[in-house]
């Protein structure tokens, strides 16, 4: 029953979206359903982080059997994962079209242009490696 409760957020989110597009659909200003879609966003992120304290500070003196710390635990192998594959994104993004300028011409640089283009992969591996690193000592 209470999983039931994670699909709230969800829902709302979705039908905030729903009711923006059909608003810019219907004329309204671009502007004003994107900043509704922002502070139905927040708010929703406000609820959704406030509800679980409140529940969790009304237990606290029944059962205090969980362990904080594997939530952060998990929060920061997301984030190492997260922020890996948008820095290797980001990276790439930069050198995949010098390298295909390069390559064209001149077909004998394609090695060395490869090797960069695997950097900026390089930099999602080491994210995903240290969530599997952070994941093992859970």
């Amino acid at each position: 029953m209470n999983n039931a409760f994670l699909f709230f957020p969800v829902i709302a989110l979705a039908v905030s979206v729903l009711v923006s597009v059909r608003a810019v659909k219907k004329g309204k200003s671009a502007k004003k359903a994107f900043a509704t879609q922002l502070l139905t966003f927040l708010a929703i992120c406000a609820v959704s982080f406030a509800a679980p304290v409140a529940v969790h500070a009304a237990t606290a003196g029944t059962a205090a059997a969980s362990d904080g710390g594997l939530g952060m635990g998990l929060l920061a192998a997301a984030l190492s994962t997260g922020l890996g594959g948008i820095g290797g994104g980001i990276a790439v993004a930069a050198a995949s079209p010098a390298a295909i300028g390069a390559t064209s011409e001149d077909p004998k640089a394609f090695g060395k242009a490869l090797i960069f283009v695997a950097l900026g992969e390089g930099i999602a591996l080491y994210g995903l490696l240290m969530s599997i690193l952070i994941l093992n000592k859970i």
